[in-house]
């Protein structure tokens, strides 16, 4: 498990400084759109900003892989949210992004609170791998319809200012579906060959649905809002997976629990304090409703 930790302790910075570099390079592209997936994706290759950003990702991704094979998921995402503090310091040392002092506040109350929810867990063993189908059911088909609210909630009028946000959250949403999916890959019954087969569809449709999504987001929002809230969403999500669909422990004491509680309260708050007090950008025409 020690080896997973120190992977995603890996991750965590190659994801941010990933995701700044595809902020960066998308920023010259023609905004994406969902019914030109080739096009877009041209537009997307001529930035050599964005292409070193997607492979680092990917290489990410691999090894996020490798983490979750080897520690519990709700370990793994946590680590990786404590690696949101990288975000500001890469954003504001090497891009040139201004980090507001809410959002320094919202990252630290962000991976603060997802910490103490894992300090304050009981000592696990083992990767955790096991799960029902009904309980991985449920979780991932509750997320499909959160996230199909979500996208719906985007291209409402009222909400044109912030669509931005609500695409980052999308976005995280869609990276915790196949997150979820690829931690019941590497467990479970693997005789079952129609369970795998659906956990892979859902993980390469989620995926790929996460990386248009991402694109669009970062075109249409700062880079600390967008990329701070897509991993906040996603390592929640996912460490709340991590205990109802997996069986990660909460805490066996009533101090636990309300120290555990505390931690979901500074993430709620700390969501709240990640959008940018600027006025939010126009929204690209791509993302328009019809």
């Amino acid at each position: 498990m020690e080896i997973g930790i120190g992977l995603a302790a890996a991750v965590a910075l190659l994801t941010n400084l990933a995701s700044l570099l595809k902020h960066r390079g998308c920023q010259s592209a023609q905004p994406v759109r969902i019914t030109r997936p080739l096009s877009s994706a041209r537009g997307l290759a001529g930035s050599p900003w964005f292409l070193a950003g997607w492979g680092l990702a990917a290489f990410a991704w691999l090894i996020h892989i490798a983490a979750l094979s080897l520690a519990p998921i709700s370990i793994v995402q946590a680590v990786l949210a404590g690696g949101a503090i990288t975000l500001a310091v890469l954003s504001q040392r090497f891009f040139g992004e201004r980090v507001e002092a809410r959002q320094w506040l919202g990252l630290v109350l962000g991976a603060g609170g997802l910490a103490l929810l894992v300090a304050t867990l009981p000592q696990i063993h083992g990767s955790h791998s096991g799960f029902s189908l009904a309980a991985i059911a449920s979780f991932e088909g509750g997320l499909i319809l959160l996230a199909a609210g979500v996208a719906l909630a985007h291209r409402a009028e009222r909400l044109a200012a912030r669509r931005g946000v609500l695409l980052a959250i999308l976005a995280g949403l869609l990276f915790a579906l196949a997150g979820i999916a690829i931690k019941g890959l590497t467990g479970g019954d693997h005789s079952a060959l129609p369970l795998i087969g659906v956990l892979v569809v859902l993980t390469v449709a989620c995926g790929g649905l996460a990386q248009y999504t991402t694109v669009a987001a970062l075109q249409s929002g700062d880079a600390i809002e967008t990329i701070g809230l897509m991993g906040l969403v996603a390592n929640a999500t996912q460490i709340v997976g991590g205990i109802l669909v997996f069986g990660d422990p909460l805490s066996p004491s009533p101090i636990g629990i309300a120290l555990q509680a505390s931690a979901f309260a500074m993430v709620c708050l700390s969501a709240l304090l990640m959008p940018s007090s600027k006025d939010a950008r126009a929204t690209p025409a791509s993302l328009q409703p019809q």
